[in-house]
């Protein structure tokens, strides 16, 4: 089911234009903060009224302006997890599920309470109140209770910018489980580049109320555009591959990149055959113009030169084409010269196992 958005809406002096189309898995409203994410999401929601557009779900026109069509939020079907969970105090885990059930017409519930509970691994949580879980687990029992009013679309703002790092990476893997099994339209916003690298299928890149670039997210996330929604030392690549092994004894996991390379990456409890995604930091990638020996680093990976870009404050961006896939390196313009690098040229690239997520 696919959703069509175009919006030009004008708040105080901050101007909103923006127009894109999104199917089944995770599009990622990505850009920093004020560049219209938010805005954009509760027009979707049915929030805000936009002084001109559409908004279509399917062959349902739930937005018009021409025509003055404006379906109300309550009727849209839509679920919404905000950046904080909003949770009902004076009821328990169980009881705020309930609530989201509520919701639903009795015909349209399509979600089992049950595979929901499981989906989150919150069945240990149900009796206890608000009061007494963790940021990370508030969030798990939002999402449930917005997944429990069976919405034909899942609006998740932010959903993770209130947690600290242990418990954004306490709930990331829930949210991927989210996205490969429920089956219904994700649009998720958020400024994380790591965020988006791991979850995200198809990225909207905002900046100043306008749509810079759409596309997948290993193409947006490792393009030129990057800059404009994201600090410089933020950029990368974002490569897709499959485990073909797994060292346990050193904690190694070895992945078969789409291109055919392979690259060793820490064992983050992953199992051959399973398909994930590698995001490797510009700045954490070394350019030789021959193979280098006695190095630590254990993945050098064969190239060739695709791009120079300057990249200001003295600094480079290389495109390294590497069979099939794309590694992006940023390093001084003064090594640039020094290597003589230039498109076509043969190089290597040297990336640290540590570096890689």
């Amino acid at each position: 089911m696919s959703l069509v958005v175009e919006a030009r809406h004008r708040l105080g002096d901050f101007s909103l234009e923006a127009a894109f189309t999104s199917d089944r898995g995770v599009t990622a409203l990505f850009g920093r903060s004020g560049s219209g994410k938010t805005s954009l999401v509760r027009i979707i929601a049915g929030l805000t009224r936009p002084a001109e557009g559409r908004v279509l779900l399917g062959d349902e026109v739930l937005v018009d302006t021409a025509r003055r069509v404006f379906v109300p939020a309550h009727r849209r079907r839509f679920g919404y997890v905000f950046q904080e969970a909003r949770l009902f105090p004076h009821l328990t885990v169980r009881q705020n599920l309930n609530y989201g059930r509520w919701f639903s017409p009795k015909g349209a519930r399509t979600e089992n309470p049950d595979r929901v509970v499981d989906l989150l691994g919150i069945a240990g949580l149900l009796d206890r109140q608000p009061a007494n879980l963790s940021g990370g687990e508030k969030q798990r029992v939002a999402i449930g209770r917005a997944l429990l009013a069976s919405p034909r679309l899942l609006l998740m703002d932010e959903p993770l910018a209130a947690l600290d790092e242990e418990r954004k990476a306490e709930i990331l893997p829930y949210l991927e489980r989210l996205r490969d099994e429920v089956g219904i339209p994700i649009v998720y916003v958020s400024h994380s580049v790591a965020e988006v690298a791991r979850l995200a299928d198809r990225v909207v890149l905002m900046a100043d109320g306008r749509i810079e670039a759409i596309g997948a997210a290993s193409d947006v996330l490792g393009g030129p555009r990057l800059s404009s929604a994201a600090e410089r030392r933020e950029a990368g690549s974002v490569l897709a591959g499959r485990v073909e092994a797994r060292d346990a004894a050193h904690g190694l996991a070895t992945i078969r990149l789409v291109g055919g390379a392979t690259i060793l990456v820490p064992d983050a409890a992953v199992s051959p055959g399973e398909t994930v995604r590698l995001r490797i930091p510009a700045r954490d990638v070394m350019i030789a113009t021959v193979r280098p020996e006695g190095l630590s680093a254990l993945n050098i990976l064969e190239g060739a030169v695709e791009a120079i870009e300057p990249d200001g404050e003295g600094m480079a961006s290389l495109r390294i084409a590497c069979g099939g896939d794309v590694v992006r390196a940023r390093i001084t313009a003064l090594s640039v010269e020094r290597l003589g690098l230039a498109p076509g040229l043969p190089v290597h690239a040297v990336i640290k196992t540590v570096a890689l997520e």
